[in-house]
C-alpha cells in the first residue's frame, strides 16, 4: 500500500538538530517532496528532511449505537497500539462518529486489554459523541413497584449531577445517583451518589433519579 507524503501545513514528528534532543518534536512542513522543508514547533529552526509516513494498515472496526450497529474499516498507523476505553474519530458513509473502544478482537478470536494495531483483528466500539441513556425514576413515596424506565438522547459530553433536577422535555426529576459504565476511565467508584458527582453522558451505564412532584424519597 502506496501513501503519499505530508503536505504544506501538516504535522509531523521529526528530531530537530537545533533542539540537541534525540526525542522527536512536532514539526509543520512547509514544503512537501522527498525531503520535506520543516519548521520546528518547539524552536522555530527551519531545515530539510526526509520523511517517510508511517505504514498503515485497513483495520475492520464494529460501531454499536443503541441496538443497532455497523461495521466499517479505517486506515490506520500498523506500528501504534490500543488500548481498552481509547477513543478515536471513525467516518463512515452513515455519519462521522467519536468511538470508544470497549473490545479488541486478535486472530485467533482472543480479546485483550491492549494490542499493537497491526495485531488486532477487529475493534469493537460504541459511539460517544451522541448517546441514549437510561433513567430509573422512582417516586418520592417509596413505592418501588410504581418506578419507571425512561430514556433520553444526549450529546455524550452532556453532564448528569447527582443532585441536580433535570428536565428533559415531559420527564423532570432529580438525580440521586449514576451507575458508570466499565469502560469509563477516571471514576473513583463504579456508583456515584454523592451531592455534585458529576459523569459526562457516554460513561453512563444507568442514572437513578426521583420524581419531583412526589415527596423525598432516596433511590440509594
Amino acid at each position: 500500500m502506496t501513501h503519499p507524503g505530508p503536505d504544506a501545513g501538516d504535522r509531523v514528528a521529526l528530531a530537530c538538530p537545533s533542539c540537541a534532543s534525540d526525542e522527536a518534536t512536532v514539526h509543520e512542513v512547509l514544503k512537501p517532496g522527498g525531503n520535506v522543508t520543516v519548521r520546528c514547533t518547539e524552536c522555530g529552526h527551519v531545515h530539510k528532511e526526509r520523511y517517510d509516513p508511517p505504514r498503515e494498515i485497513e483495520l475492520d472496526v464494529v460501531v454499536s449505537q443503541g441496538d443497532e450497529s455497523l461495521t466499517t474499516t479505517v486506515d490506520v498507523p500498523a506500528a501504534d497500539t490500543v488500548e481498552h476505553g481509547d477513543e478515536f474519530v471513525v467516518d463512515t458513509a452513515e455519519a462521522i462518529m467519536q468511538v470508544r473502544v470497549t473490545a479488541i478482537e486478535l486472530a485467533d478470536d482472543r480479546r485483550v486489554e491492549e494490542a499493537t494495531l497491526e495485531d488486532v483483528e477487529t475493534l469493537w466500539t460504541r459511539a460517544v459523541d451522541n448517546v441514549r441513556v437510561n433513567v430509573t425514576v422512582h417516586p418520592n413515596d417509596g413505592r418501588r413497584d410504581d418506578s419507571r424506565s425512561v430514556t433520553v438522547s444526549v450529546p455524550g459530553d452532556h453532564e448528569f449531577v447527582v443532585g441536580d433536577t433535570a428536565d428533559f422535555g415531559d420527564e423532570e426529576f432529580e438525580i440521586t445517583g449514576v451507575q458508570v459504565r466499565d469502560d469509563a476511565p477516571e471514576y473513583r467508584f463504579e456508583k456515584l451518589d454523592h451531592e455534585g458527582d458529576t459523569v459526562f453522558a457516554k460513561d453512563v451505564k444507568r442514572v437513578y433519579a426521583r420524581d419531583v412532584t412526589s415527596t423525598a424519597w432516596s433511590a440509594w
